[in-house]
C-alpha cells in the first residue's frame, strides 16, 4: 500500500531501494523558501543499519503489512531462541540479535509479541515489566537511606540492576525488560 511520507509514524515498515526499512524517527521540516520535506530516520531491519533520508511530503513509499502474532518462548541454545505460534503450534526459531538485550529476561513459556512480514520475524517484544527475585545485593550503609542512592543487586537470572536502599536479597521486584531498570517492589 502506498503511503504519502509525511504519514509515516516511528514502528511503521516500508519498502525502499527493495530492503524493508523500520521507521525511527520522522520530522517534517519546513524551509523558509520551497517544499516541506520529512527528514526520516529509518533502520534495516535485516543488516541492522541505520539510513537518514529526506523525501518530499508528497513522494509516496511502499507501506509493508506487517502481522503481530503471539508467541511462546521454549528454549533457548547458544544465541538461538526457539518459540512456538500460540495459534498453530508450529515453531519458529529467533537469533539473539533480533531480540536485543532483553533477551536475558526470557523465561520458559513466556508469551512474546513478534511482528512477522511473509512468515519471517521482524522484532520480537518481551512483556513491558517483569517480576524476578533478587539472590544478591550489598548491605544498607549507615545514613545511606537518607539520600535517594540506589544500590547495585544480582537477579535470579544474573542481570544487575541498581535498587533502592530498603531493597534486600529474597525480596522480589518489578523489572523493565526493555532497560533492566527497577520499578517497584513486587505485591506478593
Amino acid at each position: 500500500m502506498k503511503v504519502s511520507a509525511n504519514t509515516l509514524r516511528r514502528g511503521m515498515v516500508i519498502e525502499y531501494n527493495n530492503k524493508l526499512w523500520m521507521i525511527m524517527e520522522n520530522e517534517l521540516r519546513s524551509p523558509g523558501k520551497g517544499t516541506a520535506v520529512a527528514q526520516i530516520i529509518m533502520r534495516d531491519v535485516i543488516a541492522g543499519n541505520k539510513m537518514d533520508i529526506r523525501f518530499a511530503t508528497q513522494d509516496t513509499v511502499e507501506r509493508v503489512h506487517i502481522d503481530e502474532m503471539e508467541f511462546q518462548f521454549l528454549y533457548s541454545s547458544g544465541t538461538e531462541y526457539t518459540f512456538m505460534n500460540k495459534e498453530t503450534f508450529e515453531q519458529i526459531t529467533i537469533n539473539e540479535d533480533l531480540i536485543g538485550s532483553p533477551a536475558e529476561f526470557l523465561q520458559d513459556g513466556m508469551t512474546v509479541k513478534a511482528q512477522m512480514h511473509n512468515d519471517r520475524p521482524l522484532s520480537v517484544a518481551l512483556p513491558e515489566t517483569i517480576t524476578m527475585k533478587i539472590v544478591e545485593s550489598d548491605p544498607v550503609v549507615k545514613g545511606q537511606t537518607a539520600s535517594s542512592s540506589y544500590k547495585p543487586a544480582k537477579l535470579e537470572n544474573g542481570v544487575r540492576v541498581l535498587v533502592p536502599p530498603h531493597i534486600g536479597s529474597g525480596t522480589r521486584i518489578v523489572v523493565r525488560t526493555a532497560d533492566a531498570t527497577y520499578v517497584e517492589r513486587a505485591k506478593d
